[in-house]
């Protein structure tokens, strides 16, 4: 999907005239515009940024842009608090969605500290709850830095009963001996949170959403996906990031893998610097979206053909809202995505 370059003085003196953007504004809007109303791309998602709590004058400007919610990074609040929060945004029409909690340690040996992540995720539960929001989104720990072949590489075996890792790729695995026992004893311990936490999440009726996120922890989009179906729970599910995990493979794949365990989708983009793995990842780039390798017209049909029509929240760093939900409009139709100077 081509993208379209804007002056940020245009792009807001659009937005402040007519309320929303002109599809003249777009190369090649002709044809987009007749396959939209072909039906070939029919707009069904939701719309959201992220923000760490809302208030009216953000609420008014979010609805004003055409968002039609919010990711919040405010986790840690009460349930008074979040009910306060929800009651602001629904005054604007506005979702609060979900709630990122983000990295947690459910990897540690020490029982105290293991303990204590799996109650900081209970309040998340709770506060999730108070807030309107039907996920909690989370990581499920950071790995350390041992030696792990190119993740592009990657062709991870393991037992699909226990989880456990047998080799990361093809031929001599000494190198990563380390590596795997290391990561096999994280899974344990971490499966665990998650047998004890689902509970929680039914009780509360908040989805555990885990993130694919930027490191070697269930890197390819088979181990991934065996990791989400492992609990067959409708609590437990996935929270998928376009571009967190392009190294290793293009977002189609994932897709593709996970189908219905994505529970929500975040938008972002890299930069491959140079294709080396045989499912198109490779050292990348992180950059804006618009500015990378993601093919957008082709993840857009595939959302189509995994059948997800829930919400996108954009990821893209410091960011306007009129521009996130110009990108989110955009590739929801199908159109080529807008990029500023």
């Amino acid at each position: 999907m081509k993208t379209a370059t804007l002056s940020r003085r245009t792009f807001l003196g659009t937005v402040a005239i007519g309320g929303a953007l002109s599809v003249t504004t777009f190369p090649n809007a002709a044809a987009s515009a007749a396959q939209t109303s072909s039906g070939q791309f029919q707009d069904r998602f939701f719309k959201a940024g992220i923000t760490d709590a809302p208030n009216d004058a953000l609420c008014e400007r979010w609805k004003a842009a055409g968002m039609d919610g919010m990711e919040v990074r405010h986790w840690n609040v009460s349930v008074e608090e979040a009910r306060k929060r929800r009651l602001l945004a629904e005054k604007h029409d506005l979702r609060i969605h979900s709630v990122m909690r983000g990295w947690t340690t459910f990897h540690e040996p020490d029982q105290a500290k293991w303990e204590a992540s799996i109650e900081t995720m209970r309040v998340a539960l709770r506060s999730a709850a108070a807030y309107g929001a039907n996920v909690v989104l989370f990581a499920s720990h950071e790995l350390k830095p041992l030696q792990w072949p190119d993740r592009w590489n990657m062709e991870i075996d393991f037992d699909p009963k226990t989880l456990m890792i047998k080799s990361l790729l093809p031929g001599d695995n000494t190198p990563y001996a380390e590596s795997i026992a290391w990561q096999n004893r994280s899974t344990e311990r971490v499966l665990r949170a998650f047998e004890i936490l689902i509970p929680d999440a039914a009780k509360e009726g908040v989805i555990l959403a885990l993130e694919n996120v930027r490191d070697n922890f269930w890197c390819t989009p088979e181990f991934y996906t065996a990791i989400i179906r492992h609990f067959n729970s409708i609590w437990f599910k996935s929270y998928f990031d376009f571009a967190n995990h392009q190294s290793v493979a293009k977002a189609e794949y994932w897709l593709d893998a996970l189908g219905s365990e994505i529970v929500k989708i975040h938008v972002k983009d890299h930069r491959i610097d140079e294709v080396k793995g045989k499912r198109g990842g490779g050292p990348l780039t992180m950059t804006k979206a618009g500015r990378g390798s993601t093919d957008w017209l082709s993840v857009r049909k595939k959302l189509d053909e995994v059948q997800y029509h829930g919400w996108l929240t954009l990821e893209d760093g410091d960011r306007r809202v009129e521009e996130s939900a110009a990108i989110l409009n955009a590739f929801a139709k199908g159109e080529p995505i807008p990029t500023w100077d």
